[in-house]
């Protein structure tokens, strides 16, 4: 039975939220676990299970949002992902307690027509309602974006509505907010091989913009990207490689995320894994990732997701290992944070 795993903990001064899915089988990569006095259980404030019973067998691409009357996650589950039957579900924090999961939106066309939903992102903007991206299709290079919204903080839902051709949203980690209101959604595409490109929205969903791709998608393929901030006015974006013995891809822009530097390597291992990442109050740039790589092209990615880990940098291109939060048999992977 799938479960959900929400953390919190203390980096410095800075409280971390976290939300990972474990999915699917799990596979003994590494036996080791953290010691009393370890630095993951000095941080942690709390770590509980969102759920440990579901109506579905496995779930995936979980994502996590604060709101003024708590927090609200959610994720993908169904029989399993690509299937047609996999829906989007919702929980709610209330009063120190996580609400059972319910389903809000699934991927009924027709009576005869059922696709597979995939990667939800929530998103709580200032001054508008909780938004929820998430896409329909029967796989990646062929999905599209759908958006709802919830004026009571993830209790009730609108309509879904279909964002324009083209656009899908944040594909996995969560937008960000300019002083203006602009929404600036990091994005990706696997129709002609792994491209990021940012799409963007004046009015909370309502019209979009999208940037020409940031790579060519073949000899640099990355998906999923997070937006980072610097204190000298640059942005930087940090995305999943495409290669399964790859390194996470970075990007700088230094005029508002209009051009962006060619992609290249950091020193952080990635097996084709999700990550996401985030710029801390105080400056720094905080991210959650598989430090990991696949023993082989044709291992079992399952395999190369059992570690998870956090690590901090001052300026985006040295980065300190922070705390190892998972070490143990299983797949602990798309962490939200």
């Amino acid at each position: 039975m799938p479960k959900s795993v929400f953390q919190t903990l203390r980096i410095g001064s800075v409280t971390l939220l976290i939300l990972l899915m474990r999915v699917g089988p799990t596979f003994a990569i590494d036996t080791r676990h953290h010691g009393s006095d370890s630095p993951a259980d000095a941080a942690i404030i709390s770590s509980e299970y969102i759920f440990t019973s579901a109506p579905f067998k496995q779930c995936h691409a979980s994502t996590i949002a604060e709101t003024p009357k708590g927090l609200v996650a959610a994720w993908f589950g169904g029989t399993r992902e690509k299937n047609p039957d996999v829906c989007i579900w919702v929980s709610r924090q209330v009063s120190d307690r996580w609400t059972a999961p319910v389903e809000v939106a699934n991927g009924v066309q027709s009576p005869t027509l059922r696709y597979p939903t995939w990667n939800p992102v929530l998103f709580q903007p200032k001054g508008g309602p909780l938004l929820l991206f998430y896409k329909v299709g029967p796989s990646p290079p062929k999905w599209w974006g759908m958006l709802m919204k919830s004026a009571d903080c993830g209790t009730t839902w609108s309509s879904p509505q279909k964002l324009p051709s083209g656009n899908i949203g944040p594909v996995k980690n969560k937008p960000v907010q300019l002083p203006d209101g602009t929404l600036v959604c990091p994005s990706s595409t696997e129709d002609h091989g792994w491209r990021l490109h940012l799409e963007t929205s004046p009015d909370l969903g309502l019209t979009w913009s999208r940037s020409p791709p940031l790579n060519d998608g073949i000899k640099k393929g990355a998906i999923q990207p997070s937006i980072l901030f610097h204190s000298d006015g640059s942005w930087q974006i940090v995305a999943r490689d495409r290669r399964r013995k790859g390194f996470i891809w970075t990007a700088s822009s230094v005029d508002g995320g209009k051009t962006w530097s060619q992609l290249k390597s950091t020193q952080l291992p990635n097996p084709s894994s999700g990550i996401d990442a985030v710029t801390l109050a105080d400056g720094r740039q905080l991210l959650v990732y598989n430090h990991s790589r696949r023993l082989r092209e044709d291992s079992d990615i399952g395999q190369s997701r059992s570690v998870l880990n956090v690590a901090v940098s001052s300026d985006g291109k040295h980065w300190q290992a922070a705390l190892v939060l998972e070490d143990s048999p299983g797949e602990y992977s798309y962490p939200a944070v």
